[in-house]
């Protein structure tokens, strides 16, 4: 399905209002990705980016890229937080036995926020 020509990258900026409306989608309404004064007495200083919500981000590009292609698994760690109105680049390689690697950084520090692998398959 893929060839080394299938790598590519993407540049999205997450907002707080997307941060609102997964919360309100998923019903995860942890304060800290929904409330700023709570999240400003955290570790991180302010709200974080749910992790499903980057690779949702994640699997409409790959959707665009391979309309006929259906997820069948995904391995996904989140290393590092994404913030809200922080420019994130996406990015997409093969990787082994038929698998996709996929990286979400920060740009302005080049920080992972996601890192993994999915494996898409022939399909709806």
């Amino acid at each position: 399905m893929t060839t080394a020509t299938d790598q590519w990258t993407a540049r999205w900026v997450p907002t707080q209002a997307d941060f609102d409306a997964f919360a309100e989608l998923s019903g995860d309404d942890n304060p800290i990705h929904v409330d700023a004064d709570f999240s400003a007495r955290t570790r991180f200083g302010r709200t974080v980016s749910h992790g499903m919500l980057l690779y949702s981000r994640l699997w409409a590009l790959l959707r665009q890229r391979y309309p006929e292609h259906r997820h069948a698994v995904q391995a996904l760690m989140f290393p590092n937080p994404a913030y809200a109105e922080e420019e994130l680049e996406l990015a997409f390689a093969p990787g082994e036995a038929g698998e996709l690697a996929i990286t979400v950084s920060r740009v302005a520090d080049g920080a992972p926020v996601l890192v993994g692998q999915c494996r898409l398959e022939a399909g709806r």
